[in-house]
């Protein structure tokens, strides 16, 4: 049995929302085993991203002010966003948006490893699923700078391996209904 085959997502964890006004921010943080250099270069280079992201990149996301192409993957149809870097100041800070949405990535040394905070501003209704990629999505990134590479497991791909699990479980943690996804065929 691969490591793939048996990978399953510890419970929801590490995750808070913000909330001011109408906008909501996912915060979710992760201890990784790995220096801030290895991590950030796993935020930033095209090829790590298609090893973990939710989308796949044109090219670095590394360099303040450049305009960088993400598609989505696993969307039903073609989402490509123009995106634009605010800040990178490796290997510490990373901002960028993803559509409409901002993504903040800090990167704090703690001891041998990482202090990985993710602040994703995201539409409520959308939250918990949210957590549950992303939760996903870093534990695929901590195993493949562990050496121990999964794959990707986004969108469709992540059903299989307790997303709707987490979903629930993040719903619950931050106090909101979970969404009816996937929708539930009526009979």
């Amino acid at each position: 049995m691969s490591a793939r085959e048996q990978y399953s997502p510890g419970p929801a964890s590490g995750a808070q929302v913000r909330k001011e006004g109408d906008k909501w921010t996912l915060i979710l943080v992760r201890e990784l085993r790995h220096p801030p250099e290895k991590v950030w270069k796993a935020l930033t280079d095209p090829a790590s991203l298609r090893e973990w992201a939710p989308f796949d990149a044109d090219q670095s996301l590394g360099t303040a002010g450049s305009t960088v192409q993400l598609t989505a993957v696993g969307a039903p149809t073609l989402q490509v966003s123009e995106t634009r870097v605010t800040r990178a100041e490796a290997p510490k800070l990373l901002e960028y948006n993803w559509g409409s949405q901002e993504l903040r990535w800090e990167l704090e040394a703690f001891g041998a490893g990482t202090r990985l905070t993710l602040w994703h501003n995201i539409d409520r209704r959308f939250i918990s699923m949210g957590a549950a990629g992303w939760h996903i999505c870093l534990d695929v990134l901590d195993h493949l700078l562990g050496g121990t590479p999964l794959g990707r497991m986004v969108a469709g791909e992540a059903m299989k391996f307790g997303w709707s699990r987490l979903n629930a479980e993040y719903a619950a943690q931050f106090g909101l209904e979970a969404p009816n996804w996937p929708p539930k065929a009526s009979s």
